[in-house]
């Protein structure tokens, strides 16, 4: 997490966490800290200068979809760590997060409003998007919260749909219209409509090392089950270090050496030493190439060039 001393990040506080007493709330899923959400976001950060209150957000994990679809997992584009890392970087002073459960999910708008809201979190005002519902059967509303948020003292701000271009031609920014893109392989797509290149958070781990023997050695990372990222080779950066280096990645079953799990395989262009163990950030930039089966190692390492020379000219390195 980036340096920020003011950050906060309370999991299922059952008071108002110290420092936040009476915070301006934005609440959302806000997975993928997408163009939208930063605009309800920054809605939020604009009322609390003027009310000169703390600012945070309020979101839910596991994510509303994985609790109801209950084994099937949605494809999330953030992770919890990632989405705390990305609200530091905006500059707010925290982030609740409250477990998405039976008791959550059973809470009816009216209650979800007293007893999370006030009684829990002790928000003094709320910024929500157009199209946010909360509490049981989405029972709650933008419309309920702007009727009955003032009753019960607490000021509430709705705001409008972000469209994916200029003109309005398009729909609404959302997190939906990302997956499909990432699962299309449409890296430049998915950045569009999150304002930032796409990226994944990972544990580099051990591999057979057949890079190394192939001449181009890689960081492996294993990524989260729910990706559903298209199994291609992507031109991508990498922060390590405060640095964004630049580079070529494999995601997918690797169908020339083994069929196996999805992996992400990355190689760092000039890069030399030792990553195992660390957690790296990977941005993919551009689409390269599906994913295929060679018919030979040979043929495999010829395309590999090819792909860094491609990943070299897109990302001028």
């Amino acid at each position: 997490m980036p340096s920020n001393p003011r950050f906060l990040l309370s999991i299922d506080p059952h008071e108002p966490p110290p420092g936040l007493e009476g915070a301006v709330v934005a609440i959302g899923n806000f997975d993928g800290v997408h163009r939208g959400h930063r605009a309800v976001i920054a809605r939020a950060q604009a009322l609390a200068r003027r009310l000169r209150r703390p600012c945070a957000v309020l979101t839910f994990d596991p994510h509303p979809a994985d609790f109801f679809g209950r084994d099937r997992r949605i494809f999330r584009l953030t992770s919890l760590e990632a989405k705390a890392h990305r609200m530091a970087e905006l500059g707010l002073d925290g982030m609740l997060v409250l477990t998405f459960d039976e008791a959550l999910a059973s809470l009816d708008a009216e209650a979800f409003l007293r007893e999370i809201l006030l009684r829990r979190i002790g928000a003094g005002a709320v910024v929500v998007g157009y199209d946010f519902h909360f509490g049981a059967r989405r029972s709650g509303t933008p419309a309920f919260l702007r009727e009955a948020g003032p009753k019960f003292g607490l000021q509430v701000e709705i705001v409008d749909k972000v469209v994916a271009d200029e003109d309005g031609s398009l729909d609404a920014v959302s997190s939906t219209a990302i997956r499909e893109a990432l699962q299309r392989g449409d890296v430049r797509a998915a950045a569009g409509l999150l304002g930032h290149a796409w990226s994944l958070t990972g544990l580099v781990i051990h591999g057979a090392k057949l890079g190394r023997q192939l001449g181009y050695p890689t960081a492996n990372l294993a990524v989260d089950p729910s990706c559903q990222l298209r199994h291609a080779i992507y031109a991508v950066e990498v922060a390590l270090d405060g640095r964004r280096l630049k580079g070529v990645a494999s995601f997918g079953r690797r169908p020339t050496v083994d069929n196996g799990p999805p992996l992400l395989e990355v190689y760092i262009f000039g890069f030399s030493g030792d990553l195992y163990g660390r957690d790296i950030e990977v941005f993919f930039v551009d689409f390269l190439r599906e994913e295929q089966k060679f018919d030979s190692l040979e043929a495999l390492i010829e395309q590999i060039r090819k792909d860094e020379a491609d990943a070299r000219r897109i990302l001028g390195a």
